[in-house]
């Protein structure tokens, strides 16, 4: 099969073996039930959001037949991932829901392949709600740093500090008291934890989710909007297969992150392409099916005796032919991130015992980067008036009295957010001496192995890229003594130029020594999964 190229955003595995699990087993009489009682619940709904019978499933062997379509794909086709061996294998049910909670929880808006390592290194160290709830917020923050959404991490301790401190130990096992009693989870992650651990039968709606039922049922309009998010969650309730709620729910995420993907599907190799209204519409608007069949009775379209339908393609977004199936769902205006900006200095000790120092810094314990260090920084105005004035403050602040001379801008770097584009004006000064002895309480000096490990984002591991990149350009080789940025040195005569060649051939002595400190500013850009 083709790898779709949008971003995979995967999901987990209720195992199709019932051996040595609790399960809820459903008899084929229950199931029936349960459909028939989901169809009365929808049509219910429908009569008060009047919902044309266009965008719902209209009888029981529609929904049997794309449940058992999707199932015996997903029984082929599921990617091996190790937070399903971990469901699929684990007997105790809150290790298993655990194991559950920390890949849905990692995998919110984060690539499947960004995940598989954070996941795996994050059971090592924390194989269970005990281990997690002994972790101090300084080790979580170490352990996610890289992956974004930093405060995922923190409820996500939060939540297992709650579940060994009151709970005595146990998860909670319904959708219902998931939501309710355990920070930071919300229906989604409620749904996919009582259903793939506990064999509720809870519908699940995610941005795959969303994808694949707006094609099915094409409904074209804003995914985000109440009447169409309320219409999707009752439909993954009617859907989900009561026998097998678990992979029933990871089979809809898994068609959305390699079938049904956001551009390019794979229609030809969906397992519910005969069910899919989004397909039908595309080859009812393709000339050579409209002219031959111009009255088609086997295409149903969507009828309203009240006008617009809330649920189709609004009159300003047109079908488009190029887009296909993909016309379903249309994407919701973003407003566009705030802009925010920030001076930041990489300050340095070269000479400092035991090796070359880094001053970093932690970040508030709420709000943006929660508990994270960084380099000393300030916000700005984006005219960057009086931002050195302010920047030479807070390092003084921090570090004590810092040569304001030497504090050089170096470049800069554009990180975005969710919701806030900040851009970094990188600047670096060095220090002579020791590290100072009293280092205010919030600060620490790192060399730059340990820097690397620490619990530091991803924009201040690009800054450091940025000062890292200008060493090779400055003039490190050299004694700080020999090096004069208030004048430039004579031009020595030819016998100097030999020696001077033969004992120092990494400096051209035809260029000035103060032009080793120049640098070409560094822009550095990264975007959010999804993910920050």
């Amino acid at each position: 099969m083709r790898k779709p190229q949008a971003a995979e955003r995967s999901r987990r595995k209720n195992t199709s073996s019932h051996e040595g699990r609790q399960k809820c087993i459903f008899s084929s009489n229950h199931t029936k039930s349960s459909v028939l009682d989901g169809l009365t619940r929808q049509q219910k709904e429908v009569s008060q959001a009047s919902i044309p019978p266009y965008h719902l499933f209209k009888d029981t062997a529609e929904v049997t037949a794309f449940r058992g379509s999707l199932l015996s794909w997903y029984d082929r086709e599921k990617r091996d991932l190790p937070w399903r061996r971990l469901a699929e294998s684990e007997e105790d049910l809150n290790k298993r829901a655990y194991a559950v909670w920390v890949s849905e929880v990692m995998l919110q808006q984060t690539q499947v392949a960004t995940v598989i390592d954070y996941y795996t290194r994050w059971m090592q160290k924390w194989p269970t709600l005990q281990d997690l709830a002994t972790a101090s917020l300084e080790e979580v923050n170490q352990l996610w740093a890289g992956l974004g959404y930093y405060s995922r991490g923190r409820r996500l301790q939060e939540g297992a500090r709650k579940v060994v401190e009151e709970l005595g130990g146990h998860m909670p096992r319904t959708a219902e008291t998931l939501q309710q009693l355990l920070p930071g989870v919300g229906r989604y992650t409620a749904g996919a934890i009582a259903s793939i651990a506990f064999g509720q039968a809870a519908g699940v709606v995610d941005g795959n989710v969303v994808r694949v039922l707006c094609r099915v049922r094409a409904i074209g309009a804003d995914p985000s909007s109440t009447l169409v998010s309320q219409q999707l969650w009752s439909l993954a309730q009617l859907l989900v297969d009561p026998a097998r709620p678990g992979d029933f729910n990871q089979a809809a995420m898994e068609l959305g992150a390699m079938v049904c993907t956001p551009q390019r599907p794979l229609c030809s190799q969906c397992p519910v392409q005969n069910l899919c209204r989004a397909r039908q519409r595309v080859e009812q608007k393709q000339p050579s099916a409209s002219q031959s069949l111009p009255c088609s009775p086997d295409v149903e379209e969507c009828v309203t005796s009240t006008g617009q339908c809330q649920l189709c393609l609004p009159p300003t977004e047109p079908w488009d032919q190029a887009l296909g199936v993909a016309n379903f769902p249309r994407k919701a205006s973003r407003k566009p991130p705030r802009e925010e900006c920030s001076a930041t200095c990489v300050l340095e000790q070269p000479r400092a015992l035991g090796g070359a120092r880094l001053l970093l810094v932690q970040r508030p314990s709420s709000g943006l980067l929660a508990g994270l260090w960084e380099f000393p920084s300030v916000t700005t105005e984006p005219s960057g008036q009086c931002q050195r004035k302010a920047l030479l403050q807070e390092l003084q602040s921090w570090a004590g009295p810092v040569p304001a001379s030497r504090l050089q801008h170096i470049g800069k770097v554009v990180h975005t957010f969710s919701h806030i584009k900040l851009t970094y004006q990188v600047y670096c000064l060095t220090l002579e001496g020791q590290t100072p002895a009293n280092t205010p309480p919030g600060a620490r000096w790192l060399t730059r192995e340990e820097f690397h490990t620490a619990a530091v984002s991803t924009a201040m591991k690009k800054v450091f890229r940025v000062y890292e990149d200008q060493q090779p350009r400055t003039c490190k080789g050299l004694k700080r003594s020999q090096v004069s940025t208030s004048s430039r040195p004579k031009k020595p005569s030819q016998g100097q130029q030999v020696l001077d060649r033969f004992f120092q051939p990494q400096v051209p002595t035809d260029t000035p020594i103060n032009q080793c400190s120049s640098v070409m500013p560094l822009e550095g850009t990264t975007a959010v999964n999804s993910t920050n």
